[in-house]
């Protein structure tokens, strides 16, 4: 029984368990194709045998069946556990190995976040192991920085690796397997300028170099480091009339002229992508490989490596597209907007990166749910501002302490406001949690007011939380009652305020870069960097910095 018949029968007797002893021809050719692409081509061959095949089998007893199953290897339905989007992986046997593999061109950003939470995700579900793999293999995409902020960044998402690997140290293994595949026959050394080649590959005609020997490309091989970029180039042997053009005879490695930022000029010749990913997959172990729809063609094309090489194809999860509205998520768009003065650096509150994203508050907890939400599926999904901040905010609600911030800040000296109601007024840290304690603020009739809560109308009254009602006249602002009852009759508008002894000065710089200037109250002072405070009626805020007696929040959202 030669390998084809084989695959065919195991895929025959597997749908034969699922339907009772009657393998559907069918879904048996579609397992085929999807599991072994590599038979598309011979797709008529593939078809004529199955239905031999099935017919042959559909006339066994169940018991034969099951008994030419089990010898085979057996198989059991899989049941799939939906969490929160989160599917169980497919064909899972021994160990899983997953990598999340970033190129250093910048900081991660919510798009990565995918990749990384959902292989942190499984990596925890399965008792896995996960490598952080730098792929580093092209040296002008490249920023000596990203290195370290890509760790910084996962940190803060709280993804661990078990195993960190930077391909550019790994150069002399990726050039130990293209002399391997040489020498099998898998790849050949192309000297046809670009566009030539082209419109070989688009005509589904072969190089005129693919049936040169071993010999030969094993001297142009050697002579490749002393040569310019695009003299000739290493291509992986696939499928010259494939009906994806791309998948054709795919570069595998090229010249590259710029100097490394991590390994200067020690090496010219650079792997590509899809050569380098399939090397490190297969000796690092990795089971699983979780990627975008965008891939799907990378993945077809690392198949035929694999197969060349006689290695086993992991299991290639494809997942849709991440979309945010109103966010920029091209590293190369946010680099080119910082060089030019447009962003101000890569934690700008406008772009998508998650130091920017973390620098305005948002939780890792909630980008961690939002991803779980999304999870593998393979239709595209859109993000947006208020999603994650309805996630953030089941974060942050219960842990975030309340002050006053009044914007636009305006001095307000209340006219007749009796003595007895001068003095200390408190309000709770949190209003769930009055054991955390309370605040004072010193009330003595002179407040900063937010200019937009000062109503024009002399018939209008103005609430100040726990303090007092007044209204103005004339401009100047003037006593009107003491409790709240009165303020509900009144209809009147309730709003923060600040003390105007013991302020502090404050600016918030909000989700579009803009500033908002203002004075805060004096309990802000015991407020730490990084903690995550609701200014009332305004919303949360992420304390950025603290000199010089000034606050500097990045607001979050409501």
């Amino acid at each position: 029984m030669d390998k084809l018949e084989e695959i065919i029968r195991k895929y025959a007797l597997i749908n034969a368990a699922k339907h009772g002893g009657q393998a559907q021809p069918g879904a048996v050719i579609g397992m085929i194709m999807s599991k072994h692409p590599e038979c598309r081509k011979d797709a008529g061959q593939v078809s004529k045998t199955a239905g031999q095949i099935v017919s042959t089998i559909n006339k066994m007893p169940l018991d034969a069946q099951t008994k030419e199953l089990e010898e085979l290897g057996g198989y059991q339905e899989k049941k799939v556990e939906k969490v929160k989007g989160l599917v169980d992986l497919p064909e899972v046997d021994g160990e899983v190995v997953l990598r999340f593999a970033p190129n250093p061109s910048g900081p991660l950003h919510i798009g990565h976040a995918r990749a990384a939470v959902l292989n942190q995700e499984y990596r925890k579900r399965y008792g896995g192991k996960l490598i952080l793999r730098v792929e580093d293999t092209d040296p002008r995409r490249v920023d000596p920085e990203a290195y370290q902020m890509i760790d910084e960044d996962l940190h803060w998402m709280g993804v661990e690796w078990d195993e960190k690997v930077i391909q550019s140290d790994r150069m002399e293994i990726y050039y130990q397997h293209a002399l391997e595949l040489i020498k099998q026959g898998g790849a050949y050394m192309c000297t046809c300028p670009g566009d030539v080649f082209k419109e070989l590959k688009d005509s589904s005609k072969s190089c005129p170099h693919r049936d040169a020997s071993v010999e030969e490309n094993l001297a142009l091989w050697e002579k490749m480091p002393e040569t310019e970029e695009g003299e000739m180039v290493l291509r992986v042997k696939t499928d010259i009339k494939h009906k994806n053009p791309a998948i054709r005879d795919w570069v595998a490695m090229r010249v590259v002229d710029d100097e490394h930022p991590r390994v200067g000029s020690k090496y010219k010749v650079y792997p590509m992508m899809n050569f380098s990913v399939s090397v490190d997959d297969h000796l690092l172990g990795v089971t699983h490989v979780l990627r975008g729809k965008d891939h799907l063609a990378n993945s077809e094309k690392q198949e035929y490596l694999y197969h060349h090489m006689g290695w086993e194809v992991p299991q290639f999860i494809h997942y849709g597209r991440l979309k945010m509205d109103d966010v920029r998520l091209s590293t190369s768009q946010a680099r080119k907007g910082i060089e030019e003065g447009t962003y101000s650096g890569w934690d700008d509150p406008r772009l998508g990166t998650i130091r920017a994203i973390a620098r305005r508050g948002i939780q890792s907890e909630a980008i961690k749910e939002l991803m779980l939400e999304i999870g593998v599926k393979i239709a595209d999904s859109t993000v947006t501002w208020k999603k994650i901040y309805g996630l953030n905010r089941a974060f942050l609600e219960d842990k975030a302490h309340r002050y006053f911030f009044t914007p636009n800040a305006q001095l307000v000296e209340i006219q007749d406001v009796p003595e007895s109601l001068l003095g200390s007024v408190e309000r709770p840290l949190h209003p769930d949690h009055l054991d955390r304690g309370m605040r004072k603020l010193e009330f003595n009739g002179n407040v900063y007011l937010d200019q937009d809560d000062i109503p024009s109308s002399p018939d209008k009254v103005l609430r100040l939380m726990d303090a007092v009602n007044i209204t103005f006249q004339d401009g100047k602002a003037q006593y009107h009652s003491e409790g709240i009852d009165e303020a509900r009759e009144a209809k009147a508008k309730i709003v923060q305020w600040v003390p105007a002894d013991g302020r502090i000065e404050t600016e918030l710089v909000m989700p579009d870069a803009s500033t908002v200037t203002g004075f805060a109250e004096k309990s802000l002072s015991t407020v730490q960097v990084d903690d995550v405070v609701q200014l009332e009626r305004i919303g949360f805020a992420r304390l950025d910095q603290a000199e010089d007696g000034k606050l500097r929040f990045y607001y979050a959202h409501k």
